[in-house]
This record gives C-alpha cells, structure tokens and sequence, in this order.
C-alpha cells in the first residue's frame, strides 16, 4: 500500500488538544460497500487488526501472537459498539506503543483540524510517554492560554479538573480538557517534584506557524526565524519569510525550533530542501526494510550562515529538520537534547466513523541516526535555569532578545560563522566555557 508522505504524521505531536496536525489525505473512506461495517461490533476489530497486520512497523507485533489475538478477540460476544471499543485498545496495548492507539467517533472527530488553521481548546500538545505512561506536554501552542499561563515542555498532567489522569490515555485526556470557548478546565501539573495548579480558559486559537524579524547586530543583520509548528501552511510561510530577509540582506539566520512538536512529515522536508542545497534529508524504514530516502532537490534559498535552536519540546519533525541540517553540516545546533520521537504514523478513518493511527514506520537521519527514545544532542548544550524558563514562559515577546540565554549564544555562534564566511579571523567556540545566564530582572 502506497501513502503519500503528505498523510503521514510523526509520533510526538499526536493530540492537539481539540485538535491534531494531520491533513485528510491519510484517512480512509469509506465506499457504499464498507457500510455494513457500521452494524457490526465485530467487523471494527477485524477492521483495526487488518490495518495493523497489514502496516505495523514491528513484524513481530511486540512479541505477540498477532493472528492469535484476532482469534482470541473475535471469538467473543460484544452486546454493542462501546464493549467493542474496549476490547480494541486492550488488543493495542498488547504491542506496547502508545502512538498506535484508537479512537471512537467523539474522539476521531477531536482529531480533525479546521483546514483555516485555527483551533479551539487551551493549547497543549499532548503525549503519553513510553517508559512511564504519564501524559506529558510536549510543548505548549505559541500564545495559546496554556503558553500564557506558563505550563511548559514535559509538564507531567496528573489532574483534569480534579480527577486523576493514572491510567488515562490521550484521548479521554482530550475529550476532558476541550471544550466551548470561553468554559474553563483546570489542570494540576506535577513539574519536577513541584505540583502546580493552572486554571486556564479556553479560547480560539489562530496558529501562524512562522514568525521573523529583521535584526539589526555588530556583525551585520541577521535574520530570525521562528517556526512554532510544521502544519500544512508551514513551508509557504518559511519561503516567504526567507525570500523577504534575502531581499533584506541578512547574512545569517537563527532558527528557532524550540517547543516545536512537530506535525506533518512532507513540510519538514519541504523546509529542509530550503536550506540544503545537495544531499540527503531523511529516510523512513517500514516493517520490510523498505527505505523510502527524501533528498535536497538544489534549490536551497539560502546558503548563508545558520543557527538552529532546540530543546527538550523540539520533537519529530524538528528532529528530522535539526537533524539534516546537522548530519549535512549545514547548521550548528544550540540548545538542549530534543524530544526523541523518531517514529511515522499514518491516520485511518474506519467504518463505523471511529479512527484509528497506526506506527507504520520509523525514521532514520542522513547518517543513518535512529533518535528514536534518545534525541537529537546539539553541538553546544546550554541549559536554561527553571527560573529561566519559567521568565521567558510568562514575558514570552523576550523569546528570541538579548533577554533570552539561549537566542544570545546562538547569536554569539551565527557572529562567529558570518566572520568565518567573510575570512575574519576568530576564537574557536568551546562548550565547556559557557557562562550561566542570569535571569532578567523585570
């Protein structure tokens, strides 16, 4: 079966809470002859195992018996679709991956994004993590009410309105936490050792993925290039933003992929081709070792110097984009460890309107790196302090200034590269000399 990388989406950015960063074109539809899979129970379990059995990129299904388990579950009586629906998410978790999960009518229609671009809910991409089954805050939406009340990337999500999320999976997680706009839903957050109580009020939330800036330095003018989010927009947007600072006459550029979740496979490599000129971008190895391998197509808008941002929230399509332009030695990477989702899914509509994503592949960078569980690790780690964070979580218009640690040693480096480019002589970088930042006084 052949699917187009533009239905493909990676692991970490699965939920949006209220909705997802997925396009339609990976949800199947149904013909007049599938319809009777809407009077059948059984019919949507045999549904979910085919996909599985015919797409999981793990042939030997965790271990398990997998033709069993079909056996095993269409064996027994459902009296009505809810008993059936149980039993699909107890068959799932038996391959023990949280991103291959299922989802009733109600929660597959959460999933789906408003093609405008605009969302409604508090603003937070959500994951259950692999090792400890948390839900966990992949990063916040950029000036969404949980960005402005301040939770962060890795935030663990212990209570919704009070009760308890043990054992919750991203879905019921969602269908608690959205609703109309302008209701409210609190959230205990468990940050370190620290619990911490947000009331947030849901609100519409209109996503620009690409935000830049002409900057003005002792070096030259620099381009900043923020990039929240690879949605279907996102490439035009990044192609307009580096047309209008070449036209400017940057001479370098930061790229700002912090708390970047991640979302459509085809807009990283989009994205990436504009910054490399020759090479490979990624390649995606399914169940038979088939490697679909993207490469740059020599029409890069840009060859000048660049600095790439990451961090802990930085996760699977930022990893791919970090990643090929660090294997390329096209960028130097500053920043923290990323997220480490290295995994590719595919969303599928199923007969009776109830959906499911399903892992049918796992990603590789140009040198062959599978971050999955581990990350992308930058060339020169700098650490915020949690007061750090924090600061730049609550005045986040200093994201990107002199106020922030991060954006200043990236700047430090991109000064350092432009001199290099123009024959200057300069002191080599050494990581093990950054200075701690000191928080901004307000």
């Amino acid at each position: 079966m052949v699917i187009s990388n533009r239905g493909l989406v990676l692991g970490a950015t699965a939920f949006v809470l209220s909705a997802i960063s997925i396009t339609g074109a990976g949800i199947h539809q149904i013909s007049k002859g599938e319809s009777f899979l809407r009077e059948s129970p059984k019919e949507v379990i045999d549904e979910v195992w085919q996909i599985v059995d015919r797409n999981y990129v793990d042939g030997t299904f965790n271990q398990v018996d997998w033709k069993a388990i079909r056996t095993q579950y269409l064996n027994r009586t459902y009296k009505n679709k809810e008993e059936a629906y149980s039993a699909i998410r107890e068959m799932l978790k038996r391959l023990g991956d949280p991103y291959t999960r299922f989802m009733d009518p109600e929660e597959f229609k959460n999933m789906q994004i408003d093609t405008s671009g605009e969302l409604t809910g508090v603003g937070i991409q959500l994951a259950q993590d692999e090792k400890t089954k948390k839900l966990t805050v992949v990063a916040p939406i950029e000036d969404s009410p949980a960005a402005t009340a301040g939770i962060l990337a890795k935030d663990i999500i212990i209570k919704i309105d009070n009760q308890s999320t043990e054992g919750m999976n991203v879905d019921k997680a969602v269908t608690l936490i959205r609703g109309p706009v302008g209701t409210k839903v609190t959230l205990t957050i468990l940050r370190g050792k620290q619990e911490l109580v947000f009331d947030l009020r849901r609100d519409r939330i209109e996503i620009h993925p690409v935000k830049f800036t002409y900057q003005k330095t002792p070096t030259g003018a620099v381009g900043y290039i923020r990039l929240v989010q690879f949605s279907a927009n996102a490439a035009s947007e990044m192609r307009q933003a580096i047309q209008k600072l070449e036209q400017q006459k940057v001479e370098g550029y930061i790229l700002d992929l912090r708390s970047n979740p991640g979302g459509l496979l085809y807009s990283s490599i989009e994205i990436a081709r504009m910054w490399i000129q020759e090479g490979s971008i990624v390649s995606t190895v399914n169940r038979q070792g088939v490697t679909d391998l993207e490469q740059a197509n020599r029409k890069a808008l840009t060859n000048k110097p660049l600095v790439v941002l990451v961090d802990g929230g930085s996760a699977s399509a930022s990893e791919i984009l970090s990643g090929a332009l660090q294997d390329n030695n096209r960028a130097v990477l500053v920043g923290t460890k990323t997220f480490g989702k290295g995994l590719v899914q595919s969303v599928r509509g199923l007969g009776d309107g109830s959906g499911m994503a399903v892992t049918i592949a796992k990603y590789l960078t140009p040198k062959g790196r599978d971050i999955n569980k581990h990350g992308i690790d930058p060339d020169i780690v700098l650490e915020l302090s949690e007061a750090q964070r924090q600061y730049l979580s609550q005045n986040r218009d200093k994201i990107g200034s002199s106020a922030d640690p991060q954006y200043s040693k990236a700047l430090e480096v991109l000064t350092r590269k432009i001199a290099t480019a123009k024959g200057a002589p300069v002191q080599p970088i050494k990581p093990s000399a950054v200075k701690k930042p000191v928080v901004p006084k307000k």
